[in-house]
């Protein structure tokens, strides 16, 4: 056995697993070890944010911390080392293996066989393919490091800083130049690793304006900084007092008080499911306004029953209740479109989503065959689900297999609303606020707890015919809540 293979079995380091289905990054919130800290195999040594939730790490190593690889608060890719742990801290000092550029760990030349374990599902198989290195072109004589560095300035909008003076070589015949304002040219598309492409797409970056400096003509994530950094400003030509233009009159300099925070985890997540769903699901919201005086009396009835001792009883419970009630009548309504296939899915089972405001952002868990729970079992998982997503501890299997999901604007006093379905579900109703109203009442004008239902569902699935049955079903037991026990 090598030295290198030694200190190779004794230094083992533990990378950044796939902690939800597909997921190819994570940030690192919190370490709770330090270098030096003794830690046992299963122990949790980090929490990190996805963009599904926030998860705590444990270590599959018993030793001494020896490395932490990267600091809190960045945001590291799948499969990169993140600790390096010494497993035999007793057999006195060894040089433990150097540290792989994040990077180099997302695209690396060689594949172990099989797929990978993660925490979470059985992670992505490998691919068989392999790039070829770029070929130089003929009659291109490579730029020397200096070029470069002129040219990437030139493509970012910087000034480049002067470069040495070097001998003049023979003239050379000069090709026609490319037009102002034209992208340097490329053969075929731009070199560049997967998470250099996430980079520059997040970044706004256009690759092919990207001069590379990797090996092979290779875009490397510094290339994607340096384009995406802001152009300095141009120094003064000349010493001296320089006389600062007025703003012109009816101007504000804004920029000093706004805040720019970048897009990531949760909210990163909302924004590209939201738009998925927005401009793939053909939307379509009816609303209806209901007289809930009954049911917001059963409330308060329920909360004096021994069987709901020490369970929270609300509003929502019972509108949770009626739309579960509704669906088991409509069981159609409750599918999922299936784009690859051409199917519709038809479910048997309701896994019902509450949309929870927390301080990460909006997350959709969802409470498992809500549809067989009693009252009882309903409000605790209810109760629990919310505590839990509070706290920022909800997992992604909990948001994960979704059918449909209930948002409750009326919290914040609006009165309903046009929700957007969750990716992958059939339909979503908001609960309005409950609020006193003049109502027609056993033929007379009075005041009634009134609220108003808004329903929005996937056209796809869901006809006009349909989707107004499913929501008068709703807002009918909730007018009469004893249809809870005659339909249900």
């Amino acid at each position: 056995m090598t030295a290198s293979t030694a200190n190779a079995q004794r230094f083992r380091e533990f990378k950044m697993p796939d902690v939800g289905e597909g997921l190819t990054e994570a940030e690192i919130l919190k370490w709770y070890v330090q270098p030096g800290d003794t830690v046992t195999d299963g122990q949790v040594v980090c929490e990190v944010e996805t963009a599904k939730a926030a998860v705590e790490l444990p270590i599959p190593y018993t030793g001494v911390v020896h490395e932490l690889r990267f600091g809190e608060g960045v945001t590291v890719d799948v499969g990169t080392a993140i600790i390096a742990v010494d497993t035999d801290p007793g057999a006195g000092p060894a040089e433990a293996p150097a540290a792989a550029p994040q990077e180099a760990a997302a695209d690396e030349e060689a594949e172990p066989q099989g797929r990978q374990a993660v925490l979470v599902g059985y992670g992505a198989a490998p691919s068989s393919t392999k790039r070829r290195a770029r070929k130089p072109q003929p009659g291109v004589p490579a730029q020397p490091e200096p070029a470069k560095a002129a040219l990437q300035a030139e493509l970012n909008g910087r000034t480049a800083p002067a470069a040495p003076a070097t001998p003049v070589a023979p003239a050379v015949q000069p090709a026609p130049a490319a037009p102002a304002g034209s992208a340097v040219p490329a053969a075929g598309r731009p070199l560049a690793k997967p998470p250099v492409r996430k980079l520059a797409k997040d970044l706004g970056i256009d690759l092919a304006t990207i001069l590379p400096t990797g090996p092979d003509g290779i875009i490397t994530r510094e290339d994607v900084h340096a384009a995406a950094a802001p152009a300095p400003a141009a120094p003064a030509e000349t010493p001296g007092p320089v006389a600062v233009a007025a703003a012109e009159p009816g101007t504000v300099d804004t920029a000093a008080r706004e805040r720019r925070v970048p897009v990531k985890g949760v909210r990163k997540a909302t924004a590209q499911a939201m738009v998925a769903s927005a401009f793939t699901a053909p939307h379509v919201t009816e609303f209806i306004t209901v007289d809930v005086t009954r049911t917001m009396k059963l409330v308060q009835e329920l909360k004096q029953d021994p069987d709901m001792a020490g369970l929270r009883v609300n509003p929502l419970l019972l509108v949770a209740k009626a739309f579960l009630v509704a669906l088991k009548r409509h069981p159609e309504a409750n599918a999922a479109w299936d784009e690859a296939n051409q199917e519709i899915v038809y479910k048997d089972y309701v896994n019902l989503g509450i949309a929870a405001a927390t301080p990460r952002g909006l997350i959709v868990p969802n409470i498992k065959d809500a549809g067989t729970k009693t009252l009882p079992q309903l409000a605790a998982e209810l109760g629990d689900l919310v505590a839990t997503a509070r706290e920022g501890k909800t997992s992604p299997a909990a948001m994960a297999g979704g059918t449909v999901t209930i948002t409750n604007v009326g919290v914040f006093g609006v009165d309903t609303g046009t929700p957007i379905l969750n990716p992958g579900e059939s339909a979503i109703l908001a609960f309005g606020a409950v609020k006193l109203q003049p109502w027609v009442h056993k033929g007379k004008v009075t005041a009634r707890q009134v609220t108003t239902l808004a329903l929005s569902f996937d056209h796809r699935l869901v006809d006009g015919e349909l989707g107004s049955k499913l929501l008068a079903d709703v807002a009918a037991v909730l007018e009469r809540p004893k249809r809870l026990i005659t339909w249900g």
